[in-house]
């Protein structure tokens, strides 16, 4: 940067350079003088700005250009028309409170920057649930007079809160008395070429971020059938896809299907399909198939509905629930396997049975209480009245449309028991195996319990989850067992040893009972 003041003596040398005449005299003199200073301002003016770059802290060239793109909003315009739109918090019809209002709080309290704003509104509420719950949360807001800029496809858009005089509403309707309350609005200003940006497509934008946000922060719920009807319960489940003990690139492969499915609305409309997507998970019991729907439903935030089939009577109760089932939310059938028996569906799919042979004393109006109660035995056949074409035909077919942005989740142990209508592209798009524990996911699992990424025990573990078959609810039951890391661990490898030695005693007994078999064979034979 040394180079920079040199500026200024060779602006004086050229200015010397002229040859000015004895008329000249004292204005020459002068624009030799005003030439050097500009000059010399210039030099120094680039001087600063770098050592700004250099020593200045983010947080205060974060506020000079906030102050700048302000000052630039107010005063930069010239003669540039301004529209400005006012979102107030309560309707003057009597309509009730403004949600766009609210969305816009929700919306700024993200863009405004602490550090750029000399008064700030910081409040603390608690969203109330319906279970009597809630779940609190903290909104940044601006005081009145405060503004922020705000950019939106290259478009400056300037907020502004404001806060008027008494509500003359409210004073009318108790009578023109009463003092009422200040009243409190937003003004969104902007440059009138810009109208179209603001209304057709700013505003929304705002709204379905403020709904994004509400989304993310809202407590989750599950849901389970009775009759017709959902009943649900708040959700806090606490998996998640960072905890969850699996294969790093099939969970990553889970995750880039799920935001490409979220990204894909447009996609869906155009190619004529229902905007959902459905996942078989398959695999051995315990291998955490139910963790992975929390982990899916946690990010997603979506709410999770728990159809259990031997609860619904009839294909057209089950289409009545699904239906009521709203949008962003997951449906999960549990061990989908035990549900349907292939061919009987199928029959029952061509020549349904009368009402009266699924239950004598059904009417329209009948309780659901009295459905027999063999019904709710694990393992009981769903009834009769319930067949796999009537699922199918809302999963993927003309029911499919009924709402969207949907999840279907199909679990069971095994995958080779299901009818291969349920399994083709469609109704279960994507196929995830839920497999034994491996080398990483036991690191999951070890991160988890004991925060730990390395240990003396890991190479004699790693060796012996190679050898044996193990899940991963077994190796978590090992760990829960004591929190002394080390004693977790040799308990964990005492146990593997364990399985490995009981491994090797059934492959020596198959093998000795195949060549038993082979002999027996043979001496018939002879």
């Amino acid at each position: 940067m040394d180079h920079l003041p040199l500026a200024a003596p060779a602006a004086a040398a050229a200015a010397e350079s002229l040859s000015p005449s004895p008329g000249a005299g004292r204005a020459l003199d002068a624009y030799k003088t005003a030439l050097a200073t500009a000059a010399s301002a210039a030099a120094y003016a680039v001087m600063a700005r770098s050592m700004a770059r250099e020593l200045l802290p983010d947080e205060l060239r974060a506020a000079v250009r906030w102050c700048a793109a302000a000052a630039r909003a107010r005063f930069g315009r010239g003669d540039r028309e301004r529209h400005t739109v006012v979102i107030r918090r309560y309707f003057d019809t009597g309509y009730g409170e403004n949600h766009l209002f609210d969305a816009a709080r929700a919306y700024l309290a993200t863009r405004i920057d602490p550090r750029a704003m000399r008064r700030l509104c910081l409040a603390r509420s608690r969203a109330k649930e319906p279970d009597g719950g809630g779940r609190w949360t903290t909104l940044m807001c601006m005081e009145p007079g405060g503004s922020t800029v705000d950019v939106f496809d290259g478009v400056e858009f300037t907020w502004t809160s404001v806060e008027t005089g008494a509500d003359d509403t409210k004073k009318k309707g108790k009578g023109g008395g009463g003092g009422g309350s200040p009243r409190e609005s937003l003004e969104l200003c902007f440059d009138a070429e810009h109208t179209d940006t603001a209304l057709e497509r700013y505003v929304p934008f705002v709204m379905s971020t403020a709904e994004e946000l509400q989304m993310r922060d809202r407590s989750l719920r599950i849901f389970m059938n009775e009759g017709q009807l959902w009943h649900g319960i708040n959700h806090h489940h606490p998996a998640t896809f960072d905890t969850l003990a699996m294969d790093p690139a099939l969970k990553d492969s889970v995750i880039a299907d799920l935001d490409r499915f979220l990204k894909r609305r447009d996609y869906y409309r155009r190619i004529g399909k229902a905007w959902k997507r459905g996942y078989l998970l398959y695999g051995p019991p315990g291998t955490g198939k139910s963790s992975l729907v929390a982990a899916m439903a946690n990010y997603l935030r979506f709410n999770l509905y728990d159809l259990d089939l031997s609860e619904v009577r009839l294909n057209s109760s089950l289409q009545k629930l699904l239906i009521h089932m709203p949008n962003k939310s997951i449906l999960v059938i549990e061990d989908i396997d035990c549900c349907f028996d292939a061919a009987a569906s199928r029959k029952d799919a061509k020549a349904p049975e009368p009402v009266e042979e699924l239950d004598p004393g059904y009417t329209s109006d009948s309780s659901d209480d009295s459905w027999p109660m063999n019904a709710h035995r694990p393992g009981a056949a769903p009834p009769k009245g319930i067949t796999l074409s009537g699922l199918l035909n809302f999963i993927d077919g003309l029911w499919s449309t009924c709402g969207e942005e949907r999840i279907i989740v199909f679990t069971t142990n095994y995958k080779d028991r299901l009818d291969p209508a349920l399994l083709r592209p469609g109704r279960m798009d994507m196929h995830i195996y839920m497999g034994y524990c491996g080398w990483e996911a036991f690191r999951t699992l070890a991160r988890n319990y004991f925060l730990v990424d390395d240990h003396e025990l890991f190479p004699e573990i790693q060796e012996l989850l190679s050898a044996v078959d193990v899940t991963p609810a077994e190796v978590s039951e090992m760990l829960l067992r004591s929190e002394d890391v080390d004693v977790a661990l040799r308990g964990l490898k005492e146990f593997l040893q364990e399985k490995r030695r009981k491994t090797r005693k059934e492959a020596e007994y198959k093998k000795d009972a195949a060549e038993d078999k082979e002999a027996a064979v043979a001496e018939e034979a002879v």
